[in-house]
C-alpha cells in the first residue's frame, strides 16, 4: 500500500486494507510514519493546510450553529405530535484529539433510559447481541423513537455537532468521535486515530456508514489519519452531502 490510495474510492480502499496481512498493515504502517515526518519538514505548507482547515470549520460551524436555532423548534415540534416526552438534546463524552475527553452534542434521538432498554434486549435476543458486539450499533435499534429515526435517516441527529466544530472540539471532517467505553476494544489504532480532531463525517461515513462494522470504521479512521489533507476532506464533504440527500446507509 502506498501513498496513491489516498485518491481511491474509499469502498476500495477498504477492500484493500481488509485484505492485508500483519506483515503488509506493519509495513503500511512504517510507510504512513516515514510519510508523515516528512510532511512535518513542510512548515509552511502545513500552516496554511492547518489555516484553511480552521476556517473551514469556523464558517462550517458559524452557519450550522446559526441553522440549529429553527431545526431545534421543528425537532421541538415533531416531538409533540409524536407525543415523545423528553429533552430535545441529548450530550455525551467521547474521546477527542490526543485522548482528551469532551462533550459531544445530538438531538435525542432515542426513549429516556435508553442503556437500560438496550440491556434488557440484547440479554433476551443473543443475535442481536452478537451483532450490536462486532458493529457497536444495532440495524434494528429498539430505544430508537419515532422522530429519532427521521433524524437519524436524514443525519439531522448530528446537526448540534456543528457547535463542537465552533468552538474547536471537533472538525468538520476526521475520524469518528469513539467513546470512552470503546478505548479498550480500539485496541492498536488508538495511538493512530487521536492524532486528530474528531469530525462531523469522514472517510467512514462516505464508505458505508451504518453498513460497516466496528473494525471497519477503525481501518478507515487509521487510514484517514495518516493521509490527511485539504482535497480529500473536500472530496469526503461532497461525497457526505450526496450519500446524505439519498439517505444511504443510515442506521
Amino acid at each position: 500500500m502506498n501513498a496513491s490510495l489516498k485518491n481511491i474510492d474509499e469502498k476500495n480502499l477498504l477492500e484493500q486494507l481488509n485484505s492485508m496481512g500483519e506483515e503488509e498493515i506493519a509495513d503500511f504502517r512504517r510507510k504512513n510514519q516515514e510519510h508523515d515526518e516528512k510532511i512535518a519538514q513542510r512548515t509552511v505548507r502545513n500552516f496554511i493546510s492547518l489555516v484553511l482547515k480552521r476556517t473551514i470549520d469556523l464558517l462550517a460551524g458559524i452557519v450550522g450553529t446559526l441553522l440549529l436555532i429553527p431545526l431545534t423548534i421543528i425537532v421541538w415540534v415533531l416531538n409533540l405530535i409524536n407525543k415523545e416526552n423528553g429533552p430535545i438534546f441529548y450530550e455525551q463524552l467521547r474521546i477527542g484529539k490526543n485522548g482528551k475527553i469532551f462533550r459531544i452534542y445530538k438531538f435525542r434521538s432515542m426513549v429516556i433510559g435508553a442503556d437500560d432498554v438496550l440491556e434488557k434486549y440484547l440479554k433476551e435476543n443473543p443475535e442481536a447481541a452478537e451483532e450490536f458486539k462486532i458493529n457497536k450499533k444495532l440495524q434494528n435499534d429498539p430505544r430508537i423513537t419515532k422522530t429519532g429515526k427521521f433524524l437519524r435517516e436524514t443525519s439531522l441527529d448530528e446537526w448540534p455537532q456543528f457547535f463542537c466544530i465552533l468552538i474547536g472540539k471537533m472538525s468538520l471532517v476526521g475520524p469518528r468521535p469513539y467513546l470512552p467505553r470503546e478505548k479498550e476494544d480500539m485496541g492498536e489504532y488508538y495511538d493512530y486515530i487521536i492524532k486528530m480532531k474528531p469530525g462531523l463525517t469522514g472517510p467512514w461515513q462516505v464508505a458505508g456508514r451504518a453498513n460497516l462494522s466496528f473494525e471497519d470504521r477503525l481501518k478507515l479512521d487509521e487510514e484517514y489519519c495518516s493521509r490527511r489533507g485539504n482535497r480529500r476532506d473536500l472530496k469526503i464533504i461532497l461525497k457526505t452531502i450526496k450519500r446524505v440527500l439519498k439517505r444511504e446507509g443510515a442506521v
